[in-house]
């Protein structure tokens, strides 16, 4: 199993709204490098769900329901999309100034590549990251 965290505009599509549904295509991915990391996603790896924007911070847990497939809304056929399904919303949210407070995390695209979307989490820092979501 792998480990991945995808960010939303809580006003675009929350934490909640994402609770709400059974599983939700993870649409509107453009960028490259994450559009990457999507394609490597498998049915049962765990991502982290993040609020961008203003809030800027881990809200919750999903798991990949669907593999990768094509992007319904690309006409030119050229991005994909998986299916998320929530699992449930962390204790306590991890906030990105905890994130960056923590050396030992300092090496995720979280705080080296603040604009990508969809990106890997190494086993040891998703359990960095859990731990500070228990307080």
């Amino acid at each position: 199993m792998a480990y991945w965290l995808v960010k939303s505009e809580p006003e675009d599509w929350s934490w909640q709204d994402q609770s709400s549904v059974d599983k939700e295509p993870w649409t509107g991915v453009r960028n490259y490098q994450a559009q990457k990391h999507m394609a490597a996603m498998q049915v049962g790896d765990k991502v982290f769900f993040y609020h961008s924007g203003k809030a800027r911070e881990i809200v919750g847990i999903c798991t990949v329901a669907t593999a990768s497939y094509p992007d319904p809304d690309d006409p030119k056929g050229r991005f994909i999309l998986v299916d998320l399904k929530a699992e449930k919303a962390l204790s306590i949210p991890v906030t990105l100034r905890q994130i960056k407070e923590d050396e030992s995390l300092s090496h995720l695209a979280l705080v080296r590549q603040s604009r990508l979307s969809v990106m890997p989490i190494d086993d040891k820092a998703w359990e960095t990251i859990l731990a500070k979501s228990a307080g």
